[in-house]
C-alpha cells in the first residue's frame, strides 16, 4: 500500500506563489471560499468583514484578519505577518499596513469570489495597484483531486445516495413537492451530511421541465408524474451533486422514450471519458446523442461541470471549451431533456477521470424506475 502524505501549509501556499509567478504578478490574494479553504484547510466565513491571505511570488505570505477571528486563525499554523482590525476602528488602516509590508505593485485575485468592497479597500490602500482576474488559474489548482479529496467526495456521494433511497421509498401520491423536499433534507442529515451542497431541486410533473425548479407547496404529485430530484450532501468540505428522475405509478411510452434517450446520452459520456479528452469532446458526444433523437428541441443545458469543494467549478463540460482534462478531474455527467408544460428528465452522475476511462462515483441505479406509490 502506498501512503500519500498530506501537503504542509508551506507546500500548499507554494503552489499559489508559482501561479503568481506564471502570471507575472507580485502576489495572489485569496478570500474565504473554496480556494482559501483548500490553502489553509480551515473554513472561514465570507461576510461583511474583509479577510484576506496574500501569497507573494517571493517572500513569506501575509494575512489581513478580523480581530475576532484571530484565535481561530491560530489553528491554521500560519507563520507570516498578520494584520488584524476591529469593527470599532474599521479596516482601512490594516489594508494600508498590509500593502506597505508586502511592497507589491500587482495582485492576482479570484474574480468570481472577491467582492467589490474588498477591491475598493485595496485600491484605497495602494491607488496604483494593478489587479488581475486570475479566477481560472487559481481555481485550476483544485481541478485535480488528491486521493484524500476523492475519499471525502465519495463519502458525500454515499450519504446522498442513502438519503435518496430513503426518500423515494417514502414517496406517496398526494404529497407536495415541498413535503418530499423536506423528507430528502431530513434524510441527508440523518445519513451523516454536515450540510447541503445546495438547496435541493424537487420537481414533479410540469415542474420537472424547469431545470432549476423550486419545490412547490401547492403541487401534489399524481400518478404518471415524472419526479426529478437534484441534490447533494456536503461532507468534509466536499459536495456531492446527483440527479435521478423517477416516475410515479406508471410511465407513458413518451416518458420511456425520453428517459432511454437521456440514459443513452449519459452512457455515451462515460464511453468517451478518459484522461486527455477535452471538455468539448465529452459535451459534443453527449449532446450529439440528444440532437440525433426526435427530442432535440428539448435540449436546454450543457453536459456538466467540475465538482469538488464547489458544486460548480472548473472544468465546464460544454462545446467550445477545449480544456484538456487530466486524470484526477471530477465532473458531472448530467444530460437532460425538458419540454415546457409537459415534463423533464435528467440523469446525473459524478465522474472521476482516470487514465483508462471514466469511473462513476455515483452508484445509484439508472434504469427507469416506476414507484409503486
Amino acid at each position: 500500500m502506498v501512503l500519500t502524505l498530506a501537503l504542509s501549509l508551506t507546500d500548499r501556499l507554494a503552489a499559489y506563489s508559482a501561479v503568481a509567478s506564471d502570471l507575472g504578478v507580485d502576489a495572489i490574494a485569496l478570500v474565504p471560499g473554496p480556494n482559501f479553504t483548500r490553502a489553509v484547510e480551515h473554513v472561514f466565513m465570507s461576510h461583511e468583514r474583509p479577510f484576506m491571505l496574500v501569497i507573494p511570488t517571493n517572500g513569506p505570505p501575509a494575512a489581513l484578519v478580523p480581530n475576532l477571528e484571530l484565535r481561530s486563525w491560530d489553528l491554521v499554523g500560519f507563520e507570516g505577518a498578520v494584520f488584524d482590525w476591529r469593527d470599532q476602528t474599521g479596516y482601512d488602516a490594516a489594508f494600508s499596513a498590509l500593502m506597505e509590508h508586502l511592497s507589491i505593485r500587482s495582485l492576482a485575485v479570484e474574480g468570481q469570489v472577491m467582492r467589490v468592497f474588498v477591491h475598493h479597500a485595496l485600491m484605497r490602500a495602494l491607488p496604483g495597484l494593478r489587479i488581475v482576474d486570475a479566477e481560472v488559474e487559481i481555481s485550476a489548482l483544485r481541478m485535480i483531486k488528491t486521493p484524500q479529496d476523492i475519499t471525502a467526495l465519495q463519502e458525500a456521494i454515499d450519504i446522498s445516495e442513502r438519503a435518496l433511497a430513503r426518500t423515494i421509498d417514502g414517496v406517496r401520491l398526494g404529497q407536495t413537492e415541498k413535503e418530499i423536499e423536506g423528507a430528502l433534507i431530513q434524510a441527508m442529515f440523518a445519513e451523516g451530511a454536515e450540510d447541503q451542497s445546495f438547496h435541493p431541486i424537487v420537481a414533479a410533473g410540469d415542474g420537472s421541465a424547469r431545470p432549476h425548479a423550486k419545490a412547490r407547496a401547492g403541487y401534489a404529485v399524481k400518478a404518471g408524474d415524472a419526479l426529478l430530484l437534484d441534490f447533494g450532501a456536503r461532507k468534509n468540505g466536499f459536495a456531492a451533486d446527483i440527479t435521478r428522475t423517477v416516475f410515479l405509478g406508471h410511465a407513458s411510452d413518451e416518458a420511456q422514450e425520453v428517459y432511454d434517450t437521456v440514459l443513452h446520452a449519459n452512457l455515451k459520456g462515460f464511453e468517451v471519458t478518459r484522461a486527455g479528452v477535452t471538455a468539448h469532446d465529452i459535451d459534443d458526444a453527449v449532446t450529439g446523442v440528444l440532437e440525433a433523437s426526435r427530442f432535440a428541441d428539448r435540449i436546454r443545458t450543457k453536459t456538466g461541470h467540475g465538482l469538488g469543494r464547489d458544486v460548480h467549478e472548473a472544468p465546464y463540460i460544454m462545446r467550445g471549451n477545449h480544456m484538456v482534462l487530466p486524470a484526477g478531474t471530477v465532473y458531472t455527467n448530467e444530460p437532460g431533456l425538458y419540454e415546457i408544460d409537459n415534463f423533464g428528465v435528467r440523469i446525473e452522475d459524478d465522474v472521476l477521470i482516470t487514465e483508462t476511462g471514466g469511473t462513476s462515483l455515483t452508484r445509484f441505479p439508472k434504469d427507469l424506475m416506476v414507484l409503486k406509490c
